[in-house]
């Protein structure tokens, strides 16, 4: 029998591979961090994993969610020069407005979603430097999730990535709105479903406080 040929990676698959080894060998020496996953990983389809927004590692978090590659949605001032514009267009990301209002952006994470690729978005749409657990929600991804019939990968982090600090991300079970597909979305099935995925980030935040208690108490 012929070997099965292997998939020939793109351009992209090899430099998220990279940046995933490089996040290993070179990052968390200077800031560790540990992930708390389901059994199951998150390797059968196309994702889009969504977070809370603590700092700008936070896309550390949200790209060890899988192994697959991934296209974060990020602020339209990062392609605008410097280093950053190059890093960001290396990383194939897609750029918005903080506001959610960019329809450009939508239709890009459509077609990557369609092409079996994942995304990323931080919906409060800014750094939460606050004491609420969680800033408001921009609308609009749950309702490209159902657009693009993509279950989501919440995930949650009670402090922020340090130097030498150690930090915990907790991921919860995909969520999928399948009761909504097929169907002509009101303001108010948004505001339903944003409600549901804001609900469950609270509670794997509490969960994650739980459980770093403990740790903390077995410890003492």
């Amino acid at each position: 029998m012929a070997k099965k040929e292997k998939k020939k990676l793109t351009k992209f698959e090899k430099w998220f591979r990279f940046m995933h080894r490089a996040i290993h060998v070179v990052y968390t020496p200077f800031f560790p961090f540990k992930t708390h996953k389901p059994e199951k990983p998150y390797e059968d389809r196309p994702y889009i994993i969504i977070g809370n927004h603590l700092s700008s590692l936070d896309v550390v978090f949200a790209a060890m969610a899988t192994k697959k590659p991934m296209h974060f949605m990020a602020k339209k001032e990062l392609f605008e020069k410097g280093l950053m514009k190059k890093f960001v267009t290396k990383c194939e990301c897609i750029p918005v407005y903080r506001d959610g209002s960019d329809m450009n952006g939508v239709l890009k994470a459509m077609k990557y979603l369609k092409n079996g690729e994942s995304i990323a978005i931080f919906p409060e749409g800014m750094r939460n430097r606050t004491n609420e657990k969680l800033l408001p929600f921009k609308s609009g991804a749950t309702a490209l999730a159902i657009k693009t019939k993509t279950p989501i990968i919440p995930f949650v982090q009670v402090k922020k990535i340090r130097f030498w600090k150690m930090a915990h991300a907790l991921y919860g079970e995909p969520i999928e709105f399948t009761e909504y597909y097929g169907k002509k979305l009101t303001e108010e099935d948004i505001k339903v479903c944003d409600r549901i995925l804001r609900d469950r980030i609270l509670e794997l935040y509490d969960q994650l406080l739980e459980m770093l208690a403990k740790k903390k108490k077995k410890r003492s």
